[in-house]
C-alpha cells in the first residue's frame, strides 16, 4: 500500500477550487464512532471535479467510495474539511440553505430507481420541479424525453415499464432541472447487461450533448471504461487515478489495489 500511498499525492489538489471545478473537496475525513471503536471511511481526500466531465469512483467494499459521493452531494456532513459545489462551499450552509443547494444544483441516480408509483414517467421526471414549485420548460422537456427514449412511454406508470425504462426516467428525472452535477451510485447495477450498457450509453451522452458534469460509484469496470477520468479509493483515500481506459485496464488497477 506504500506505493499507492505515494501515488494519492500525485492525485491531490491542495489550493483551492479553479472555475473549471463543478465539485470540490480538500482534505476530506469521515470518522464513525469514538474511540477504539472508531472507523475512518475517509482519510484526507482532496480532489476536483472538472464540469462536463464523467467521473468515475471505483475500489473495494469498505474503501469508502460511496461515503466520499454521499459527502460531495451533501448528503452527509464529513468530520472535517471541506466541500465546494458550483462554488459555495457547503460546509458553510444551514439545512435549509443546503436543502436548496441541493435542489438546485445536484442530481441523483440510483441503483435503484425510487419512482412513485402512482405517477407517470412525465410526472416522476419533472417532480423535482414540482415539489420546488416551478413548472417545466416544455421545449426541453420535450427534447429531454425524446433523448432518453420515452417520448412513447410518458403516460406510462412504473410498473408498465422494464427495468430499463424505469431507470430511464430515473436519469430524466436526474437531468431536469439540469443540476450541476449529477451523481450516479452503481446506476447499472440492477439491470441485465444489455440494458445495463443502454444506460451507460444515455450517461455518456448526457456528458456530450448536455456538458452534464457526472460523478459515477461502480464496481464494474465495464462502467468505468465510459469515464473520462477514474479514480479508485482504498482505505479511505484515493490511491490511483487513470484517464478514459479499456475495462482490461481498469480490471488489472483493481486487482493490482486488492491485491
Amino acid at each position: 500500500m506504500a506505493e499507492f500511498a505515494a501515488a494519492a499525492q500525485d492525485v491531490r489538489v491542495t489550493d483551492a477550487p479553479g472555475p473549471s471545478a463543478a465539485v470540490a473537496a480538500r482534505e476530506l475525513t469521515r470518522r464513525y464512532g469514538e474511540g477504539e471503536a472508531a472507523v475512518d471511511a475517509l482519510r484526507g481526500i482532496t480532489l476536483d471535479v472538472e464540469a462536463a466531465r464523467l467521473t468515475a469512483v471505483m475500489g473495494p467494499s469498505g474503501s469508502g467510495k460511496s461515503t466520499l459521493m454521499h459527502i460531495l452531494a451533501g448528503l452527509d456532513r464529513p468530520t472535517a474539511g471541506d466541500v465546494w459545489i458550483a462554488g459555495t462551499n457547503i460546509g458553510k450552509l444551514n439545512d435549509s440553505a443546503l436543502t436548496k443547494l441541493r435542489r438546485e444544483h445536484i442530481g441523483f441516480v440510483f441503483q435503484f430507481f425510487n419512482l412513485l408509483p402512482m405517477l407517470t414517467a412525465e410526472e416522476n421526471v419533472t417532480l423535482p420541479l414540482s415539489i420546488a414549485g416551478e413548472k417545466p420548460d416544455r421545449a426541453w422537456l420535450e427534447d429531454l424525453l425524446g433523448r432518453i427514449g420515452l417520448d412513447d412511454r410518458r403516460t406510462h406508470r412504473p410498473s408498465e415499464l422494464s427495468g430499463g425504462q424505469q431507470q430511464r426516467v430515473a436519469i430524466g428525472r436526474a437531468l431536469v432541472s439540469r443540476p450541476t452535477v449529477l451523481f450516479a451510485d452503481e446506476p447499472t447495477g440492477n439491470l441485465d447487461s444489455t440494458t445495463g450498457h443502454e444506460i451507460l450509453e444515455l450517461m455518456r451522452q448526457s456528458v456530450e450533448e448536455f456538458r452534464q458534469t457526472t460523478v459515477m460509484v461502480t464496481h464494474d469496470p465495464g462502467a468505468a471504461s465510459i469515464a473520462d477520468r477514474v479514480l479508485f479509493l482504498a482505505d479511505g483515500v484515493i490511491v490511483k487515478e487513470l484517464p478514459r481506459s479499456s475495462p482490461a485496464d481498469i480490471l488489472a488497477a483493481m486487482s493490482e489495489i486488492s491485491a
